[in-house]
């Protein structure tokens, strides 16, 4: 695994490495001493997946508050998507910037989003598949979003959302 830095404090790209053969390929997506080789040493609580049946299905921009602010690990195994991170951290020296990197299922990198940021994603293929890793329990009262074309923001989407749930498409600006 090699943990390449964003412009986000906190926030890694990460390779995970292929190993070839006549079968196909093997590749690790999580391993805790590589972890603990960093400045990372979540504990993943809870796994989840999305499907997207549709592209350009637009799913954020989301996140949780303390107490139950959240890291998430998050892969594509199936087709891709755009990814975005915002740092909503206001002691962070990278406030209100934000991120973004296509993943897809044949690059076989993941995305570690530090507590105290947004993520939302934007499919780029039919039948996309999204699986996280996260560190805390999903907490109803600590649910929070924003709406993903927030003009304060400026965030560069690929293309408007054709598919967005009403609560996504009603979640209010950031600020």
């Amino acid at each position: 695994m090699e943990f390449i830095e964003t412009s986000i404090e906190g926030a890694y790209l990460i390779e995970n490495i292929k190993e070839f053969d006549s079968r196909g390929y093997f590749q690790r997506i999580f391993c805790q001493k590589e972890f603990d080789g960093t400045s990372l040493s979540d504990v993943f609580v809870q796994t989840s997946a999305s499907y997207n049946e549709k592209k350009y299905t637009l799913r954020g921009m989301h996140y949780q508050i303390e107490p139950f602010a959240e890291s998430k690990l998050i892969f594509c195994t199936r087709g891709s998507f755009y990814d975005v991170i915002v740092d909503l951290r206001a002691d962070s020296p990278t406030f209100k910037v934000w991120y973004s990197v296509i993943l897809d299922e044949s690059l076989g990198y993941s995305l570690y989003v530090p507590p105290g940021c947004a993520h939302g994603f934007l499919t780029l293929e039919p039948k996309t598949f999204v699986f996280y890793q996260i560190s805390q329990y999903h907490s109803k009262e600590c649910e929070r979003g924003f709406k993903w074309n927030d003009p304060s923001l400026n965030i560069d989407w690929p293309h408007p959302p054709l598919e967005i749930s009403n609560r996504d498409m009603n979640l209010p600006f950031i600020y």
